[in-house]
């Protein structure tokens, strides 16, 4: 969800009930251990683990038994709302029809940024895969200076600089996080998307993260953005229709615990996603016509989207996955049979492969060495990078 205006406030009473001491036992350093008494430590942490995994696995059978058929009668439900379970030979079709067939295609992206006094480069980095092979990788690089044209006037040139970096430094000045914003996870996330809807060839798409994030439905502030991502998004969610994203994190931990109930090989198809994104649309900070519009795809598209949560094995938490109402089975099917190949983690395979081809290509070390390189033939090798980078690390 987006940022609250103002922080919220946490009083005595929420935070001793969440961490079991009170803040004043907490801010006590005579009551902290000391960091050579391990087999306290350890003491400690094996009794709140064991008592947490004891409460956790005491959920599953009134969640089983109460809350999952209640999901196909919620008012609002979408069709096909339910507990569903994943065969063997659904596993072996998806593997042979689809996965190893190269009919899915995935992608992933990372980002890295490099600050410095002169400048401030963002690498963004997107990679196309299946298990035929790799299907592409695109970068772009974005410099940022903070005074890149100049009046001729050195004194005024001077001063407007000195004036641009003191808002940098400013945490009144709001434009330079939302440039940072923009930069680093609305571009990503739009190019991600924009690769699964212009660049893969193959009958299904699977992507990372939720469909329409947070950033795309905003633009990132950048009104510009919100356009360009709205057309892909209804290309891709409405056109093309046969795509499926499965979510690594999120915020939605009570899908998460109904999610924990689930056996290995079972989802749940949950709910769709148009009032989390109206939600969204309502308190975003849009002029008057752009708000109508992010409203109106919130409807269309958010209408047509569903969620729905997987768990692949015994050993893996569940996940949040998301696809178009008329292909949810068969989305589900590619993600369980894709996460089945990593037990342990039960997640997409093919994310994981996407991740580290990106890791491969666009790696943090060959982007700093990179600038490292273009410091030393412009003559200054370290004055102008930061400590942190210069520390000795083992």
């Amino acid at each position: 969800m987006p940022p609250q205006d103002e922080p919220l406030l946490v009083d005595a009473r929420t935070y001793e009930e969440a961490y079991g001491e009170s803040l004043e036992e907490t801010l006590d350093i005579d009551r902290w251990q000391g960091g050579s008494d391990l087999e306290a430590l350890y003491r400690k942490l094996e009794a709140e683990i064991a008592e947490a995994v004891v409460f956790e696995r005491a959920q599953r059978e009134p969640i089983r038994r109460e809350v999952f058929p209640r999901i196909a009668r919620r008012p609002g439900a979408p069709r096909g709302a339910g507990c569903y379970r994943v065969s063997f030979d659904d596993l072996r079709y998806a593997h042979r029809a689809l996965l190893f067939n190269g009919a899915v295609e995935a992608c992933d992206g990372t980002s890295q940024r490099y600050d410095s006094l002169p400048i401030t480069i963002t690498q963004l980095g997107v990679c196309l895969v299946s298990y035929q092979g790799d299907q592409g990788s695109w970068s772009q690089r974005l410099f940022r200076r903070d005074l890149r044209a100049t009046t001729g006037k050195p004194l005024e040139d001077l001063l407007a600089l000195l004036e641009r970096r003191s808002q940098r430094g400013s945490i009144e000045v709001e434009e330079q996080s939302r440039l940072s914003e923009l930069a680093r996870r609305g571009i990503m996330s739009y190019a991600e998307r924009a690769v699964l809807t212009w660049k893969a060839q193959a009958p299904w798409r699977l992507g990372h993260g939720p469909p329409v994030p947070y950033e795309l439905l905003t633009g990132s502030g950048s009104m510009e953005l919100f356009t360009r991502s709205l057309a892909v998004l209804e290309e891709l969610l409405l056109g093309h229709r046969k795509v499926v994203f499965v979510q690594s994190d999120t915020q939605k931990r009570h899908w998460l615990t109904i999610g924990q109930a689930l056996e290995p090989l079972e989802f749940l198809v949950l709910e769709t996603i148009e009032e989390q994104l109206l939600e969204i649309a309502t308190r975003g900070h849009y002029p008057a016509h752009f708000k109508q519009q992010a409203e109106h795809f919130s409807h269309e598209v958010g209408s047509q989207v569903v969620m729905g949560v997987y768990r692949a094995s015994a050993y893996a938490q569940p996940y949040l996955f998301y696809s178009h109402i008329d292909h949810v089975f068969e989305a589900a099917l590619i993600a369980l049979a894709d996460s089945v190949l990593h037990k342990h983690r039960g997640f997409p395979l093919l994310i994981d492969l996407a991740d580290a081809i990106c890791r491969v290509v666009f790696g943090n070390d060959i982007f700093e060495d990179a600038i490292h390189t273009a410091h030393v033939h412009a003559g200054e090798p370290f004055r102008f990078v930061s400590e942190r980078r210069t520390r000795a690390r083992k």
